[in-house]
């Protein structure tokens, strides 16, 4: 038998620009966060210099960032203002994103319209607004709101981003299971906590995930409405490692390195609802 000729397997040029891209990409982002985790280990001497793995791994460096400047205080205040924010979100833009996609109400349209269009403001912008508002609400208040937690949560507890990502999804829940439910006694409450909810737990997972990144990464809003250290957030403790003798970089590496890791661990559980819950959002206006 003549031995038959294999053709030669086609390079797919666009195939392999496409994998050149996102290796290139995917080493971008890595090298900073490589970087961080090899100048967490160096002593100070190789972190100021041009080092790039450290000679001996200094685990103790993440034991001292812990202890010193305070800076597991700082990182509790971020777990409790974090926390309580999420609490709000969930509670707050929940049931606004439910009136918005599953019921009729004067204004519904114009109400959304100009929501959505708080979107295109800048941030800083309403710091001021709100400065003014927590400083009064302060004043008036049972509890001081300045150099306390709730100018730091209170202000964030609704965000038009939420409200639409959760109406959205709202939206494409069936007609037929609100019939069904009103067959069975159910109003808008029950039927928003025990159907609408379980089938919106993507959605709402992608809400909570945004929001604990949103808080947990604040730094210039803390520092406007705070002057003392007592609820400071992580962000600001990352400064805590500067003193007269220059910037401690190992430890600020460490502190870094510490910071980002209830970031990570919440993106791995949350993972596969963060993913379906982005590519099914908006497919029903």
């Amino acid at each position: 038998m003549d031995n038959q000729v294999k053709p030669k397997k086609k390079v797919n040029v666009n195939r392999v620009i496409i994998y050149t891209i996102l290796i290139f990409g995917t080493v971008l982002a890595l090298v900073p966060f490589l970087y961080m985790i090899s100048g967490s280990l160096m002593n100070l001497t190789e972190a100021t210099g041009r080092a790039v793995l450290p000679s001996t791994p200094q685990w103790s460096n993440y034991r001292e960032a812990w202890t010193d400047a305070n800076f597991k205080d700082y990182f509790l205040n971020s777990i409790i203002i974090a926390a309580i924010t999420i609490a709000g979100q969930v509670a707050f833009c929940t049931t606004a994103a439910y009136a918005f996609a599953r019921m009729e109400f004067p204004g519904k349209k114009l109400l959304f319209t100009l929501l959505l269009s708080t979107l295109m403001i800048p941030e800083a912008v309403i710091w001021i607004p709100n400065f003014i508002t927590v400083t009064w609400l302060g004043r008036v208040g049972p509890i001081p709101w300045i150099n306390n937690w709730p100018s730091l949560t209170i202000p964030f507890m609704a965000s038009a981003f939420s409200i639409f990502l959760l109406r959205q999804f709202f939206s494409q829940i069936p007609n037929e299971l609100w019939d069904a439910a009103q067959i069975d006694g159910a109003g808008h409450l029950r039927f928003l906590a025990q159907v609408v909810l379980p089938l919106a737990r993507p959605a709402l997972l992608t809400v909570i995930l945004f929001t604990f990144i949103g808080s947990w990464n604040a730094l210039a809003w803390p520092i406007l409405v705070t002057t003392t250290p007592d609820w400071r957030p992580i962000s600001y403790g990352l400064s805590s490692f500067l003193d007269e003798a220059g910037a401690r970089i190992h430890l600020q590496m460490a502190g870094s390195v510490i910071t980002i890791l209830p970031i990570i661990i919440l993106y791995l559980f949350v993972q596969k609802q963060f993913t379906e819950g982005i590519a099914t959002t908006g497919l029903k206006g």
